[in-house]
């Protein structure tokens, strides 16, 4: 017997779309009430940074436990793989067309000489400079670290071991 209502991944899928289009009505209709909003956005964005890597971690060692072969493994890796190299590529070329079309920060004429990067700092040196680093930096201290500091990579490659 086939049920008519929605299914919960469908309701769902319609919730984020009304959302999307209440968040973007407000700040056109109500910018002021918006900004002082932020404070809720930034909570929501930190909550899902929360759960991601745990999200990961059990998705993985759930699904590579329950397969019964190691062909089966095999498989589901290449095709990960493969979707993961097909979506980056579209959204690559899909950002580029956009940007060519768009010209984001086109009419700004800001003379670089005069920008603050002092936030910039933070971010100096914590890329790997080699890829012998990035690949040892994908092996985490413990579990416990890479999930603490929400590493993904690490965390996935913990999940697969």
């Amino acid at each position: 017997m086939v049920s008519s209502a929605p299914s919960k991944q469908g309701s769902l899928y319609l919730q984020v779309l009304v959302a999307i289009a209440l968040g973007v009505a407000l700040g056109l209709l109500a910018p002021d009430t918006a900004r002082a909003m932020k404070p809720l956005g930034d909570a929501f964005v930190k909550l899902v940074k929360m759960v991601i890597g745990p999200v990961i971690l059990c998705t993985v060692t759930l699904g590579i436990a329950g397969m019964r072969e190691l062909r089966q493994v095999g498989r589901v890796g290449l095709k990960a793989l493969l979707y993961f190299e097909v979506v980056s590529t579209f959204a690559l070329a899909l950002g580029l067309v956009v940007v060519n079309l768009a010209q984001p920060g086109r009419g700004f004429h800001v003379d670089v000489a005069t920008l603050d990067t002092s936030g910039l700092a933070a971010y100096e040196g914590r890329a790997p400079a080699t890829t012998v680093d990035f690949l040892l930096a994908i092996i985490p201290t413990t579990p416990i670290d890479a999930l603490s500091k929400g590493e993904l990579l690490a965390i996935l490659f913990f999940a697969v071991l």
